[in-house]
Order: structure tokens, then sequence, then C-alpha cells
């Protein structure tokens, strides 16, 4: 993986030999006859900056056919232009509150159904089924909880019933888990997230191993046009090839400060995977560098928490070299309302945690100011 990472995609250039895939900045191509499609025509259907992209993603999760997106919801909604009007989902209920929004506010006024259910349990989605059930979708890790499916048993499921499985892989990456090699169907990724790294890009993904389905979906990446742009191909592409050690030290740093919060008493619950000492499910190699968690103290002084960090930055997003700290409820789950939060766990005591790439003891020792800043508003408020 360290080394397909480096060198996926890349083909050799012909004209100066340029190591890295040049930013091919064009939107038409020299054709040598009318209707000659047999090299690059328009960049809205092929760019050879987004070719190279789209190659080396397929090959990380190990597929066949990847493309790129202008957002990682702009892959999502192409994956949901492979249904039709009267179909129906299940869904894995903790998830992206924008995922939640499409669905919820755009695929509904066009006659799709969605049923949630609890994905840490596989047998939930067998018991969600329809006959018009025509796809399952789940995010492993999730956001925020970091609730774990296991995806093979829910590949089982979906088998056996003729249904598609897409599985948003954002918060692990290929680097950590191959959900095709487990038996989705799909798999689904922002690729501002960790796959870029470096948060000065917006991107999606979507990969898939058959045929019939990479047909149909490069068909609505073209009809609909919603494509990455050659600048953000190269920078994705750029950040692919640091991904295994990102990984890596996310996965340390999180790991740390999520046993760090463990022992805080003014933190009433932590998700991570693993920290519960349950083994990691999917051949996840190791757990991420995602960590959320429950603080024992009312709205205000969450808001005063989350707020009295200096090297954690308030912010959206995720999966950067910088750490970052957010508040779901009224940040990235804002758009569920606020019954279905409470409901699944989304309460406002939740803080999510993007732990990046800074020494680690730096990192504890900013939550541990922020923490002993909350206990003292707490003692003052009496």
């Amino acid at each position: 993986m360290d080394t397909r990472a480096i060198h996926a995609g890349r083909e050799i250039d012909g004209g100066v030999g340029a190591v890295s895939t040049p930013i091919y900045q064009t939107s038409t191509y020299r054709q040598q006859f009318p209707g000659d499609e047999s090299g690059y025509v328009y960049s809205r259907t092929s760019n050879p900056t987004r070719h190279a992209l789209e190659t080396a993603l397929a090959e990380l999760e190990g597929g066949r056919f990847g493309f790129a997106f202008a957002s990682g919801l702009a892959a999502t909604n192409t994956v949901m232009n492979l249904l039709s009007a009267g179909d129906h989902l299940v869904v894995g209920d903790d998830l992206y509150g924008g995922t939640f929004r499409l669905f919820e506010k755009v695929f509904k006024q066009f006659q799709l159904t969605f049923t949630y259910v609890d994905g840490r349990r596989a047998e939930n989605f067998a018991g969600a089924i329809r006959q018009n059930t025509k796809l399952l979708w789940l995010e492993t890790p999730s956001n925020p909880l970091m609730h774990l499916t296991d995806i093979a048993e829910v590949a089982k499921i979906a088998r056996e019933s003729g249904i598609l499985l897409a599985v948003d892989n954002t918060f692990a990456t290929p680097y950590i888990q191959r959900p095709l090699e487990l038996g989705a169907d799909i798999v689904v990724h922002s690729l501002t997230k960790y796959l870029a790294g470096h948060c000065d890009m917006v991107g999606g993904a979507v990969v898939t191993d058959k045929e019939e389905l990479a047909e149909r979906i490069g068909f609505y990446q073209n009809a609909v046009g919603a494509i990455l742009g050659p600048f953000d191909s190269f920078l994705a592409l750029r950040g692919l090839k640091t991904l295994p050690v990102r990984m890596e030290r996310h996965s340390y740093n999180a790991r740390k400060i999520a046993e760090f919060l463990k022992q805080s008493p003014l933190v009433k619950e932590v998700y991570y995977p693993g920290i519960d000492g349950k083994p990691l499910p999917n051949r996840m190699t190791m757990a991420g560098g995602m960590v959320s968690f429950v603080l024992d103290a009312e709205m205000d002084t969450v808001r005063e928490f989350v707020m009295a960090t200096s090297v954690f930055i308030l912010a959206e997003s995720l999966g950067g070299v910088e750490s970052l700290i957010n508040h779901p409820a009224t940040m990235t789950h804002a758009s569920i309302p606020a019954e279905i939060r409470k409901a699944r766990g989304i309460d406002d005591g939740l803080v999510r945690l993007s732990v990046g790439l800074e020494d680690v003891e730096d990192l504890i020792d900013d939550l541990k100011g922020a923490l002993a800043a909350s206990e003292k508003r707490m003692v003052k408020k009496g």
C-alpha cells in the first residue's frame, strides 16, 4: 500500500518526463477528424489529471473503476442516481448530516424512501429490507459516534437479497479498510478529508469493481457534470502519496488522546474504535484519527470548551494535517432535527475531534487547558 499510494495512477509523461502528473488545465482537445473520440475530447467527460486520480483511487480501493467529483455529496448524489422513484433504502442511522439532508430534503421528493437502523448490528439491515429495497448505505466508522458495522455480514445480506451495498469509507480510507474486498459494491469518499489530507480542496469519489455499475456511474458523471477540476485532482493526487504515513500518525495521536480523555472526570463517554477493548472488524489495520466524546456539562460550558483550544482549530471538516474541534449538534449535524439527533445519541455535550499530525503532547496539553477552563466555569456557576 505504501508503494501503491505513491505510484498509483502515474503515467510516464512523454513530453518532458515530469515525475508529478501535470495539471492539464484545459477544457477541450484537438481532434484529428469530426467525431474523433480516440483520445480526450472534452474535460467534463475526461481529463488526464482527473483520469490519473481516478485510476489511483480505484487501485488503492481494490476496484477497477474510479470516478472523481466536485464534492463528497456530489459523489453520493451520483450513487443515488442509480435508483428510481419508488425505491427504498436501508441506511445506518449514524451518518454525516449532509448525507441525511440530501436523503431527506432532496431525494424524498423524488419518491425514494429511507429506513434508518442501528448499523452496529448487521441483522438490523436484514430486518428492515422490503420488497422494493434496492440499496443499503452505511458509514463505518460512522460520523460522529464512530459506530462500526461488519461490512462482510451486511454484504452477505445484500447479496442474498439482490440489493446493492454502498459504504462511505471516508473516516477509514483504503489504508485502514477496503470495503470492496469485503463484498461491498460501491465505495464512496469525501476526497476533501483524509485522501487529500491538507484542508485545501473539496472533492468526492466513487469506486466500484463492477463494470455495469461503472458504466452507469460514468454516464451520470458526464451527464450531470459535477466533476472534479484538474487543479483539485492534482492536489488530491499529491495527498494520496502520503496517505499511509499520515494515517499511521493520525491513528497514533488519536489513540493517545482517546486514552487521555477516558481518564477525565469531565468526560462521560469516549467514542473511538477499539477503546472498549473489542477487536476491530473489517480487517481494519488501525482505528483512524477521529475521536468523539461527551462532556458532562451544560451547553454554554460545552460551547466555551470548543472555543478554548489553541492548537485544535474550531472548524468543520476533518482529515487534514491540522487538528480540528467540532460541535456536531450546531455544526456538521445541525441539519438533522434536534429530536432525531438526541434519539441517535448526538446530544449537546458531544464533541468531535479530527486529530492531526502535531506533537501529541501539545494536543493533550491543549485539551487539558480547555478542560481546566471548563471545570473552573462549572465551579464558579456553583
